[in-house]
């Protein structure tokens, strides 16, 4: 495997510090819900965050595996808010498109470099975020169907409380 190195390894860890922030809003967007007295809907998103810690050790361990050396860079303030639940999904999916956009330049840089190391990790993280994005998409469905009708949005958050988290050290599914 070729050592990554220059704008390609500058452009990872960005993408480090990227899945690291989207950890620290999806955390701050359980806090959200913690505070509506939704603990499922809560725990869904701690499991969300978890999921992120791992994305960034895919690309950790990418950039060691090549003789590269992972920085984390300074991360944004959490300004993520949610003053419903519809409100923590749309905020979800936002920055769900911001990763998504932020790989679909990764590869595009990769390309352009001839790095073909990198692609089988990048081809990875886009079907991923294809996957994200359509079930928080889908989840903001349920929730417009819902609107403000309680019954429904407590089966929701008994729905979502059971996704099990496998924690930030596991690999991703």
């Amino acid at each position: 495997m070729a050592k990554l190195t220059g704008e390609l390894e500058q452009a990872f860890n960005q993408q480090v510090t990227l899945e690291l922030e989207a950890s620290m809003v999806y955390r701050q967007l359980g806090i959200e819900m913690d505070v509506l007295d939704l603990p499922g809907i809560a725990s869904w998103f701690r499991a969300q965050a978890d999921e992120e810690v791992v994305h960034a050790n895919k690309f950790i361990d990418h950039m060691t595996d090549r003789g590269a050396h992972p920085r984390i860079q300074a991360i944004e303030a959490v300004t993520a808010s949610a003053g419903s639940v519809l409100e923590a999904f749309q905020a979800s999916l936002a920055h769900e498109e911001k990763v998504s956009e932020a790989i679909r330049g990764l590869y595009r840089l990769a390309q352009k470099q001839g790095d073909i190391d990198a692609l089988p990790l990048l081809n990875w993280f886009i079907d991923e975020q294809l996957e994200e994005e359509a079930m928080v998409s889908e989840l903001i469905g349920k929730v417009r169907l819902i609107d403000d009708d309680g019954p429904g949005l407590l089966r929701l958050d008994e729905e979502l409380g059971a996704r099990e988290s496998h924690g930030t050290e596991a690999d991703a599914e």
